[in-house]
């Protein structure tokens, strides 16, 4: 698959005036529920209206789902308020049933996207089809599986094609559901600049009060739309309460997100130069992290030298770890001045860390 203009004609042919947003519920729980929902949202931003079908939960035992009688409840949406309706498809039979709903979004959702069977599966269902298919970025960080999936589908000659962005699963507790790795979806728009590309700020944070901030990353990052998931009764939804918004903080977030256009060379130069400042914003905020993982470690060394009543500063391991690098430095552009003043600091930090426990 090569890029192109056609990848996001399906998406330009709609001449919006703001990105494409996808919102709605996280699974339809009852039909009064997804048309309250619908009715809420029928005269905002919202193009496409969302609604978890089938829900298989990471564990057994919650809510999985009403099952093939939410794409009737989907049908009533779009005859209501003339609202797009989207759903996720797990395998062939969903994607029969969503067709015959007339449901005119599907994706693929992230646990599908590891599977190369199950995508396949779901192109050979769909082959041909005029609906949009997006597909969720797999649970790993790999982008040869999230593109390969993308291609599968364009092989099965599926036109109107997008991907999502909703972060990824990692062992360690940090502030998001699943950490964004933006710099890996910075890399597919690189690769793919005409391949729509939203974002899925409730699964990232699995909070409410942090989609705002990254929604406006992902629009700063040149994103094509939001896919946000609201609820008139977050708390007591039956899938995902925390993440979910209502339909009113969901309206005055498309008030408050700074859309960047482009509408001459000025407003060009600062778009991208916007964009360049966001993709430092994220590379920066990792590097905090990562130095506030390191202090963790030295922590814990500390710990072990106070017991063994070791001295704090051990030389020879310091300038081995300095000429270490130094050399890594220069392989990737980093002068040595640069490296040893950094490395000083991060070093004069450590001992703070180790020389404060010891001396509790």
């Amino acid at each position: 698959m090569e890029n192109s203009k056609e990848l996001r004609k399906w998406l330009d042919d709609m001449a919006l005036p703001h990105p494409l947003v996808i919102a709605g519920p996280c699974s339809a729980e009852t039909e009064e529920q997804v048309m309250k929902i619908a009715h809420q949202l029928k005269d905002s931003d919202v193009n496409y209206y969302r609604a978890g079908i089938w829900k298989p939960r990471t564990r057994p035992g919650n809510f999985e789902g009403v099952g093939a009688i939410g794409l009737k409840w989907l049908q009533k949406v779009k005859e209501e308020t003339g609202l797009k309706t989207a759903t996720e498809v797990a395998n062939r039979n969903h994607v029969d049933l969503a067709l015959e709903h007339d449901v005119d979004m599907l994706w693929i959702g992230a646990r599908s996207t590891v599977s190369p069977f199950i995508v396949q599966e779901i192109a050979d269902a769909l082959e041909g089809t005029d609906k949009v298919v997006l597909v969720k970025n797999p649970v790993n960080p790999d982008l040869s599986l999230w593109l390969g999936a993308v291609e599968r589908l364009h092989t099965a000659n599926i036109k109107k094609l997008g991907v999502i962005h909703r972060g990824f699963s990692t062992y360690e507790k940090t502030k998001y559901r699943n950490i964004p790795e933006w710099q890996l979806a910075i890399e597919l728009q690189t690769r793919f600049p005409d391949l729509p590309l939203i974002n899925d700020p409730s699964h990232i944070t699995g909070k409410r009060n942090m989609v705002f901030d990254v929604s406006q990353t992902a629009l700063d990052l040149n994103f094509d739309g939001l896919m946000i998931e609201t609820h008139f009764d977050p708390d007591n939804a039956w899938s995902d309460a925390a993440q979910q918004v209502t339909p009113d903080t969901l309206k005055q977030m498309f008030i408050d997100l700074k859309m960047r256009k482009e509408t001459d060379l000025e407003a060009e130069y600062n778009s991208k130069l916007s964009n360049l400042r966001a993709q430092i914003d994220v590379i920066d905020n990792q590097l905090i992290d990562m130095l506030g993982k390191r202090m963790k470690v030295s922590d814990e060394i500390g710990k072990l030298k106070k017991q063994k009543n070791v001295a704090v500063l051990q030389t020879n391991r310091w300038n081995a770890i300095l000429g270490n690098m130094i050399l890594e430095g220069e392989e990737r552009g980093l002068s040595e001045e640069f490296v040893l003043r950094m490395f000083k600091a991060i070093h004069q930090e450590s001992i703070n860390h180790q020389e404060k426990i010891i001396n509790a």
